[in-house]
């Protein structure tokens, strides 16, 4: 995998027979008190020194990725659009600098339903954010929770489930990682003998996570299944020839991930 080209908000990437489009939707600035450690309990004035802040808080990417190839042009959420923070909303923005149209996106993946990975289906004018939309593909865990948000209601009866091992084409399957969201999933991209994990919110904080995966979010549903979700999702990162791309990854959030005895490091790429 290397990458072709990059711009302000977006990044593109060959793999084999495959394009992958990073795209920044923005960032978020966070308490450092969300970090949890062992039971539940949140950093205090212990914060770990390896831990960045920018004016006290962390800052986490919203990235999102679209994968180029089979014939489509597959979306990996979709960010926050005009529905959080004034820091986000610039996912159409990167796709037209990216020289993508937003017709050419026929499918629209989530890793969950949380509001920075779904809300970007609607733009800020309250148009559709992509006109051409065929499949829009939802956990199945979290079909319920997507259709309790009032903004997305045009589209609740759209959406279809899915579950670990399903397909979304030839190159992209789901690999479920649930913990952080219930149904909270990764996509596992293959082309010529590389791998490329679209994993969501598997890590927040890249400057400690990756050392201390045992570290833990406050907005995780289930600490210990995202724990170990964490963890295995790492495990299988670590591997020959793949490479990751995380949600709130420093942006444009593309790397390589090396087991460091019982932790790890990442390097972007």
């Amino acid at each position: 995998m290397k990458r072709l080209e990059s711009g302000i908000n977006y990044a593109r990437y060959e793999m084999g027979e495959l394009i992958v489009v990073a795209l920044r939707d923005g960032y978020g600035d966070m308490p450092p008190s969300r970090l949890r450690q062992d039971g539940d309990r949140p950093f205090g004035s212990d914060l770990p020194k390896e831990v960045k802040l920018i004016d006290g808080k962390l800052r986490l990417s919203v990235n999102a990725y679209l994968v180029i190839g089979h014939g489509q042009h597959v979306l990996i959420d979709t960010g926050a659009a005009n529905a959080w923070d004034p820091t986000m909303g610039l996912l159409l923005d990167a796709l037209n600098e990216a020289g993508v149209a937003r017709d050419d996106i026929g499918t629209v993946a989530f890793t969950h339903t949380h509001i920075d990975h779904v809300h970007g289906l609607v733009a800020a004018d309250g148009s559709d954010a992509f006109p051409k939309l065929e499949r829009l593909l939802v956990p199945q865990e979290e079909i319920a929770m997507f259709d309790e948000i009032e903004r997305l209601a045009r589209f609740h009866r759209r959406r279809l489930p899915f579950a670990d091992g399903f397909n979304l084409n030839a190159g992209i399957k789901v690999v479920v990682a649930h913990g952080h969201e219930v149904g909270h999933s990764v996509f596992e991209v293959t082309s010529a003998g590389e791998t490329l994990l679209i994993w969501g919110d598997t890590v927040h904080v890249p400057s400690i996570q990756f050392a201390r995966p045992e570290i833990t979010w406050e907005y995780d549903d289930d600490q210990a299944r995202a724990r170990s979700a964490r963890q295995r999702i790492l495990r299988r990162a670590a591997r020959p020839h793949c490479f990751v791309a995380g949600a709130h990854l420093e942006f444009p959030g593309v790397g390589t991930v090396v087991p460091r005895d019982d932790a790890f490091s990442y390097t972007a790429l």
